[in-house]
């Protein structure tokens, strides 16, 4: 769950991810404009397909682009980029919840 505090925009992303470390399936639900619910929906539609480490090199630049968004809403594609990092890091947590312990006492 990410949010924009520029606009009062949340944007929450799940994906679901196969044994071999490729995404199959992703699903978003977002409060905001429309800017933040397109940018939320081509970033499920990009993930899709993708392995975990492919779907982190979606940049928000990209998605601005390809929606053609104005300057004014960069910050949703910025959000939809955020939702995409948290959802797979929460990904990563699960496949190893060991690691957060390790990390916390380093």
């Amino acid at each position: 769950l990410v949010g924009a505090p520029a606009c009062g925009d949340v944007m929450k992303l799940q994906v679901e991810v196969d044994e071999n470390g490729r995404i199959v399936d992703a699903r978003f639900k977002t409060f905001g404009c429309g800017s933040a619910i397109a940018s939320s929906s081509l970033a499920t539609e990009w993930v899709k397909g993708k392995t975990v480490d492919e779907a982190l090199k979606i940049k928000n630049t990209d998605i601005a682009k390809e929606l053609c968004l104005p300057p004014v809403k960069l910050h949703c594609s910025m959000l939809a980029e955020d939702a995409i990092k948290a959802a797979l890091a929460d990904y990563k947590l699960k496949q190893d919840p060991n690691k957060e312990e390790s990390e916390k006492k380093a």
